[in-house]
């Protein structure tokens, strides 16, 4: 329930792949005339509200040389063009929802005791995970340690009870499960991304660089993201001006015009998690067109959680534990589950 989206373990080679922030080499593959294609389809109509239009493109996909081996093999991928939320789903934005439709999230239902074999009934309360930063520097082996189910926490009470959002309805919405999302996204006639189509819009043109805006994490010594610094989980000291979610738009786009497609809130794609995905993939073709993702769950680390992708990263995210605000890492969460920094945008297919 806790592993959102980094699970439990600092990636691989860590110190090696993003303290210094350097330049993953380019695939193999690189030395082939491929390398990224952005398409000149104009948009199909005028844009929806709050929306961009992403012509499709070729583009690679993963990320060689970040120390994370469910990003591998960097492999050719294609994709159609579509529309996309401008930035994460707002509370105001999900409120209006709520109050449309009187839907109740996950994390505010009654917990079903059949589901919990063994667990006292006084424990069965609903709630969510929230982040809880440790008293002083731990060892970053147990995200158990920084990890507490709260009773009470959702969408409304992103910290637990007494917590709100009022003075945050431009902050993203957290606490929605896999459920929640794709209830809204019906509501509003849309569809989450796919794992694809959300790499290929954060690249925003940029070929194989490590994050939405470039090569840089902190360009012209300038924080861009709502990511973590100080030291992890103990401290967050706020350099980029926010300790916890950001606005949406607090920070600048990309390319293509979408903000937050690295940092703030883990954001829900359509994909199921297998971390052997790629590897299938990249062998199926040369080229993958407008892939779906695997046709079931799997992830070794719990063989019995489904689990739907996750893409990038969040407030928490930092090259001490997890710098999956790299462009092109992945995360993962069991679809149940919610989180104070997990969230969504959605698309719109060109022919809606």
């Amino acid at each position: 329930m806790f592993a959102i989206g980094c699970g439990s373990a600092p990636p691989a080679s860590s110190s090696e792949s993003h303290a210094g922030h350097q330049v993953p080499p380019a695939p193999p593959e690189a030395t082939s005339s491929i390398a990224v294609r952005i398409d000149d389809d104009p948009a199909p109509g005028p844009a929806p509200d709050g929306m961009v239009w992403i012509p499709g493109g070729t583009f690679w996909m993963g990320c060689e040389g970040c120390g994370m081996p469910d990003a591998l093999p960097a492999h050719l991928v294609e994709v159609d063009g579509f529309w996309m939320d401008r930035a994460p789903v707002t509370n105001a934005e999900f409120q209006r929802f709520v109050a449309a439709t009187g839907y109740v999230t996950v994390a505010e239902r009654p917990l079903n005791a059949g589901d919990y074999p063994g667990v006292p009934k006084e424990m069965l309360v609903p709630g969510s995970a929230v982040f809880n930063p440790t008293a002083k520097p731990v060892p970053l082996d147990n995200h158990l340690q920084w990890w507490r189910y709260t009773p009470g926490a959702s969408w409304k009470h992103p910290l637990g009870p007494g917590s709100g959002v009022r003075g945050k309805e431009d902050h993203p919405v957290v606490h929605v499960a896999f459920e929640d999302v794709s209830a809204y996204a019906t509501w509003a006639g849309k569809r989450l991304p796919t794992e694809a189509e959300f790499e290929f819009a954060a690249r925003g043109g940029l070929d194989r660089h490590l994050y939405p805006w470039g090569n840089d994490l902190t360009p012209q010594n300038k924080r861009v993201a709502n990511t973590w610094q100080g030291q992890f989980p103990a401290a967050d000291s706020g350099e980029d001006g926010y300790a916890g979610t950001s606005p949406v738009t607090a920070f600048p786009p990309n390319r293509f015009g979408l903000h937050d497609m690295g940092g703030n809130v883990w954001q829900w794609c359509a994909d199921w998690y297998r971390p052997d995905y790629y590897g299938a993939l990249a062998a199926s073709s040369a080229v993958a067109q407008n892939p779906q993702g695997p046709a079931d769950s799997f992830d070794p680390q719990e063989p019995g959680a489904a689990k739907r992708v996750l893409k990038g990263g969040s407030y928490l995210c930092t090259d001490q534990y997890c710098a999956r605000y790299l462009v092109g890492s992945r995360g993962k969460s069991e679809v149940t589950s919610g989180a104070s920094n997990l969230g969504f945008r959605l698309v719109r297919d060109a022919r809606n």
